[in-house]
């Protein structure tokens, strides 16, 4: 999956990281831990109480993060946070898309309350490390892509990890949808979250009722090709399915991708094409990258003649992808629900 591209969004600079580093050695003695929680009895929200004693939790990074007590002090990316939000677990701080301009909370926010968060940075490489130290973390959570921690900033990485223990879960080729899933809801029941709590049984049912749909939908409907698509000024970026969680579980349940065959150098997980060869490849179905600081294809169609000239935009038949999927089974039914009617309702027009 492309980096997040932002340079028509405003972007603010790195907050500068000295006030934090003399809060670094009293953080060190409070923070940090990654472990297991006992169940408790789990309110309406699908909480529970944690159990006293040390924490710990093996990501997928191999590493074995752990903590004197369950981290209550929690600061996660964005579609992180929203997923452990949906099975009860609050965050204090969060890091990545959460705000649009006009004040409302950016889709990868879920359904967050974003007015009870600190907001550490909004956009792609940026983090106040000051704020973030003044929270006092226990634990910095977020998902990866390729090894590295997802929208944690190169530049200020040594700094933030020395703050607390760091732990990713793998949303990138070393996944699927399914897995990516299991590991978040395995890290949210270790920091409280109640499994058998009546509103996660039932989004997990949804979710599996919904992956059957998609099955039924590409049986019924075989041949429809889709591509995977995402664009800005210069590019359409084709994206390969072969490398994001979502898209492997999609093709597990017989959707048929277009997959390029010339990614970009040093990339795992698109080929960019110039607007003049735009239709490079032949598809039915568009899904196109939802995420802010994308063109959407009512601009692509106003500005892009190439975009606009495709079978597939003709057709009417574009889809949003939710490119950085929340993996909560509530969040994760939805978009499988979106995807059988796309593939369901399809006409085959390339």
């Amino acid at each position: 999956m492309p980096k997040p591209r932002t340079s028509f969004l405003s972007r603010r600079g790195l907050v500068a990281a000295g006030g934090a580093l003399g809060l670094v050695a009293a953080l060190s003695a409070c923070g940090g831990s990654t472990g297991t929680a006992k169940d408790g009895a789990g309110d309406k929200g699908g909480s529970s109480a944690a159990a006293s004693g040390p924490w710990t939790f093996k990501d997928d990074l191999g590493k074995d993060v752990s903590t004197k007590s369950t981290p209550k002090n929690i600061v996660a990316f964005t579609g992180t946070a929203a997923a452990l939000y949906d099975y009860g677990v609050q965050v204090k701080g969060v890091f990545g898309p959460t705000k649009l301009a006009d004040g409302k909370p950016d889709p990868q926010a879920g359904s967050m309350d974003i007015s009870k968060v600190e907001i550490l940075g909004n956009v792609y490489d940026e983090f106040n490390v000051e704020k973030y130290a003044a929270l006092r973390p226990d634990v910095l959570l977020t998902n990866t892509w390729d090894g590295s921690y997802w929208y944690v900033p190169e530049a200020s990485k040594d700094k933030i990890l020395k703050l607390a223990p760091a732990a990713a879960i793998a949303t990138g080729s070393d996944a699927s949808m399914d897995k990516a899933l299991a590991r978040t809801a395995e890290l949210a029941q270790s920091l409280g979250a109640d499994p058998k709590n009546q509103k996660t049984v039932d989004a997990k049912a949804r979710f599996e009722a919904a992956a059957a749909k998609v099955r039924e939908a590409t049986k019924a409907n075989p041949g429809v090709k889709v591509l995977v698509g995402s664009g800005d000024p210069d590019h359409l970026y084709v994206s390969t399915p072969k490398t994001s969680a979502d898209l492997k579980y999609f093709e597990s349940l017989g959707v048929e991708f277009v997959t390029p065959d010339n990614l970009d150098k040093g990339s795992v997980f698109f080929e960019s094409l110039s607007w003049e060869n735009a239709g490079k490849y032949k598809a039915d179905v568009i899904l196109l990258d939802n995420r802010t600081g994308t063109l959407q294809n009512e601009q692509l169609t106003k500005e892009k003649p190439t975009w606009a000239a495709l079978p597939a935009v003709k057709a009417g038949q574009i889809a949003p992808r939710v490119t950085e999927p929340i993996y909560s089974y509530e969040k994760c039914a939805q978009i499988l629900e979106d995807l059988a009617k796309t593939v369901q309702n399809a006409k085959k027009v390339s």
